[in-house]
């Protein structure tokens, strides 16, 4: 593959927005250790206008109102209705614990097309423990009840760690009995309030293992499957589909979906207007209030750097499956300090990698 191939074209498709960093629970994963607030330079009512006039006069991304807790802010349906009527997709990500009858008419009324709740234990125990507030999960459960009853589709969200990791097929189980259109596990990233998590990360060979049981599960499970922070699912995922390839009973490694996409496709918009890559690599790209959006997202520096896959360093670098993988930024910057390094919990070894063991071991004999 030539060097120019392996420049990636920005397709901006996802927006996360962290409309306020304000929030009711305490989780113990939070990348913004968030607390109940108020924060200082959130972004007004009108200054949130302008930047959806500012997407929607270039793109048609999703865009993932999220924080914080959403509802928290008094004119969340306000925004989200404007982004609607400005021809963007709006969801919501909420905790579920504030959400009633009322406010689930309100976001079906604004245009919002699916609601993420996240459980992080199959339980009420393990769930409140995670969230740091008892009651965390009957208020998720009776928050998922208003969505269901509003007609709202929703779907389940998960952060892996160590100490829920053996209840993730009971968590995806809940979710198929609660009538979810979609699963989505996240994989811990190391910042914020999850960096007092030391010694919580799966390791990597108990991530793979995790991986390849989940990628196994879309062909069971009658709900959409979808792993974040885990970019090794995409390279899990062509492997399956080489192998399907061989017996002709699949199609190439071009059909398959991108692994990271921070910077690529998808972007993320703090509650003062910083543009990151993602929530999760906090390296500033530029400020909507200082430089226009487009602009940003088209130029920062930190944004050209990633969609250069040559620039991958380490295993990510070497491996045949960059492309597909790019191994997750934000953990390489968070445990290494740099974000183009190799991905710290990969436990694959690319096929030069595994060329030049061999040949090693030979001339050993």
């Amino acid at each position: 593959m030539s060097k120019k191939t392996e420049i990636l074209k920005p397709d901006l498709r996802l927006i996360a927005w962290e409309i306020t960093r304000s929030c009711n629970l305490n989780c113990i994963h939070c990348r913004a250790a968030a607390e109940r607030g108020p924060y200082q330079g959130e972004l007004a009512t009108e200054e949130c206008f302008r930047f959806i006039d500012e997407v929607a006069a270039f793109s048609r991304p999703v865009l993932i109102l999220t924080g914080g807790e959403p509802l928290l802010r008094e004119d969340i349906f306000e925004i989200a209705s404007y982004s609607t009527r400005k021809g963007l997709r709006a969801v919501m990500a909420v905790n579920g614990t504030l959400l009633t009858a009322e406010k689930a008419r309100a976001a079906k009324q604004a245009g919002i097309q699916r609601v993420s709740i996240s459980l992080d234990g199959a339980a009420a125990e393990s769930h409140d423990r995670f969230r740091g507030v008892s009651g965390a999960f009957a208020g998720a459960m009776e928050g998922i009840s208003y969505l269901k009853e509003a007609g709202l589709a929703f779907q389940i969200n998960t952060t892996v760690t160590k100490r829920n990791l053996t209840e993730i097929e009971s968590i995806l189980q809940l979710a198929i009995q609660l009538g979810a259109t979609a699963h989505h596990i996240f994989l811990l990233v190391p910042t914020g309030r999850g960096k007092e998590l030391a010694g919580e990360d799966v390791l990597p060979e108990a991530y793979e293992r995790t991986l390849v049981w989940f990628a196994e599960q879309e062909d069971k499970a009658p709900l959409q499957l979808k792993a974040t922070c885990a970019p090794q699912y995409y390279r899990i995922i062509h492997q399956h589909g080489d192998a399907k390839d061989r017996k002709g009973q699949g199609e190439g490694l071009h059909t398959f979906t991108r692994g990271c996409l921070g910077g690529i496709s998808f972007c993320f918009l703090s509650h003062q207007g910083d543009v990151q890559p993602c929530g999760y690599l906090e390296i500033i790209g530029g400020n909507i209030k200082e430089r226009p959006f487009q602009e940003i997202w088209e130029k920062a520096e930190v944004f050209q750097r990633l969609r250069d896959i040559n620039l991958l360093k380490g295993k990510c670098g070497q491996c045949e499956y960059r492309a597909v993988c790019g191994g997750c930024r934000a953990r390489a910057y968070a445990l290494h300090g740099d974000y183009l390094e190799e991905e710290p919990l990969c436990p694959y070894e690319p096929l030069h990698h595994q060329r030049a063991k061999r040949v090693k071991e030979q001339l050993s004999k």
